[in-house]
């Protein structure tokens, strides 16, 4: 999957002290990117928009 002109973006509920966070391009058309802000050059996990949508939900509840 070409995650060319993604914008990631890490959750506002991240701290600012550069740990272990999840980064999120939610900006490309018919697809969400996950990686690892620690190994941003690495793999990165791709969701539709519905199963992403699903999981954030899902977390919230939580």
């Amino acid at each position: 999957m070409d995650l060319t002109g993604a914008r990631w973006r890490k959750s506002t509920k991240s701290g600012n002290n550069g740990g272990d966070c999840v980064e999120v391009a939610d900006n490309l058309p018919d697809v969400v990117g996950v990686r690892d802000s620690k190994d941003p050059t690495g793999p990165a996990l791709v969701f539709g928009p519905t199963a992403w949508r699903a999981f954030v939900g899902f977390a919230k509840q939580s």
